[in-house]
């Protein structure tokens, strides 16, 4: 075999296996973090209900349609810190644009069903047909009576959490039409929000669409998914500048054997 064209399989061979080490790294680091494994760390967001009007251009900082979520695993209720009324907050800790965690969970514990990504509100604690929801002022009660979600006289047969979309009016245990009838159990949650890789999610999304989710003012179809018009920009540019890197150094490679050859 010509020593050259040996030396190029050689080079070739070891820049494959430093890729698949660094994906393995990679992968085993957001394993190690998130405890998901052997499950996948990361979810892609599908639709607009947990955007903020006030986010800024390409929208960092919230979860939009297309960003990829890293899913850190819980073990007890007390692993979620909740919001609690939104002109009394019951933490100071702020994730994704507003107080309190976001959660993952399995609508009903249904693992056939889409998992939903939403805010925890409230804690309610449920006990020999007496509500307690401490965030509210809510203590040994009959029924649960908040006007701020929309529930009223709400008597669910479970304790959990009460949560909704930060773009939405009303909570995912709306009575009638909501999400999730019950408040969500523990075992129901795949895990919490930690952290994002903005737009990259939209090229999943381009193939198997964000189905149900309707095109709002200013968002822009591309493949089978709809979003807001500056997160395609934002993956564009971001698709272009990872491109720009290999041709800029083939292009440096080659200006300095060219400047060897002269």
């Amino acid at each position: 075999m010509n020593p050259e064209i040996n030396e190029k399989v050689l080079l070739t061979i070891r820049d494959v296996l430093a890729a698949v080490a660094i994906v393995g790294i990679l992968l085993a680091s957001l394993w190690a973090y998130t405890g998901q494994f052997p499950n996948t760390p990361m979810v892609v967001v599908t639709s607009g209900s947990m955007m903020h009007a006030d986010a800024p251009y390409g929208k960092i900082g919230t979860i939009d349609p297309g960003d990829l979520i890293l899913v850190k695993k819980i073990s007890s209720k007390d692993d979620v810190l909740t919001r609690g009324a939104r002109d009394n907050p019951a933490t100071y800790h702020r994730t994704y644009g507003d107080y309190g965690d976001v959660i993952i969970y399995h609508p009903m514990g249904n693992n056939k069903r889409t998992p939903i990504i939403h805010r925890a509100i409230c804690w309610v604690e449920y006990k020999g047909g007496r509500y307690t929801v401490k965030e509210y002022g809510i203590e040994n009660e009959s029924s649960i009576s908040i006007s701020e979600l929309h529930l009223f006289d709400y008597r669910p047969t479970n304790s959990g959490f009460i949560t909704k979309g930060d773009n939405n009016e009303l909570p995912d245990q709306y009575p009638s039409g909501g999400i999730c009838a019950q408040p969500v159990k523990v075992e129901w949650i795949i895990g919490k929000a930690r952290g994002e890789l903005p737009w990259f999610g939209m090229i999943k999304l381009m193939i198997y669409g964000n189905q149900g989710v309707n095109a709002e003012q200013g968002w822009v179809k591309v493949g089978n998914a709809v979003a807001p018009k500056d997160i395609w920009v934002c993956l564009g540019l971001s698709l272009l500048a990872i491109a720009a890197i290999p041709i800029s150094m083939d292009a440096y490679d080659y200006y300095k054997s060219k400047k060897r050859e002269d």
